[in-house]
């Protein structure tokens, strides 16, 4: 199991909420992923919490600075919406882009960002959301606006068109660490799923990763306010889990 280190970021600040909503500010982005990276982990997702409302992306300078001091994968997400973007943050020193907004709009997008940058530099990122007992919609602008589509059908279609991974954070478990979306992840094993899945949004100690493990032994999650709020430190993880 891979242990990324998520940061939010909004204003040159590291930012979390609950629900996406409620946003305190907790540091320094170079400061976080340099510590981040020292307690071993895997990599590292910085997202600008407000781009894709905004239409712009203001984290390419923030990773410029931070992968010269850093070496693991990084992925670049928020307000990524143009070619030109993914180019422009690979080039700040991103491994990896991972993009929503866009690819919900444009789903023809998502196939011309790989085919001009590889599939293994583009990761399809999902906000998602229950709205019923066995449904959950797809979310964009930072889980502030609803799509119409429903999480399982959307993750068969980019699957179909072809991306490197899927970033799947929960909504409503996001920031409030009181476990992962079990739920969620047995919703979307429905599918046959051929890409690797980072499982983002609720996670508040060791136990919660216990209980990803036994289903995702192989798969990623990426942990924010447990490691910001110091509930969990990455290598005492991957000593307790051996990996």
């Amino acid at each position: 199991m891979r242990i990324i280190s998520r940061l939010d970021i909004k204003n040159e600040f590291v930012i979390k909420g609950i629900n996406f909503e409620g946003l305190r500010k907790i540091g320094d982005p170079s400061e976080l992923s340099e510590k981040y990276y020292k307690d071993k982990a895997d990599e590292l997702i910085l997202y600008d919490a407000v781009a894709s409302l905004y239409g712009r992306n203001n984290l390419f300078h923030i990773i410029k600075k931070i992968t010269k001091n850093i070496f693991i994968p990084v992925c670049l997400g928020g307000g990524i919406r143009t070619l030109n973007d993914i180019k422009i943050a690979l080039e700040s020193g991103a491994d990896k882009v991972a993009i929503n907004t866009a690819f919900v709009k444009n789903p023809k997008f998502l196939k011309q960002a790989t085919e001009n940058f590889g599939v293994s530099n583009i990761i399809a990122s999902i906000e998602a959301k229950k709205v019923s007992e066995n449904e959950w919609e797809v979310y964009i602008h930072n889980g502030r606006d609803k799509t119409g589509l429903m999480v399982n059908n959307w993750i068969q279609e980019i699957q179909d068109i072809g991306c490197g991974e899927i970033l799947l954070t929960s909504v409503d478990s996001d920031g409030t660490r009181s476990g992962f979306d079990l739920k969620l992840l047995n919703y979307i094993n429905k599918n046959k799923i051929s890409v690797p899945i980072i499982f983002s949004g609720g996670c508040g100690n060791f136990e919660h990763i216990k209980s990803i493990y036994k289903v995702f032994s192989d798969e990623a999650i990426a942990i924010a306010s447990a490691l910001h709020y110091n509930k969990l430190k990455i290598a005492d993880v991957k000593k307790q889990l051996n990996i």
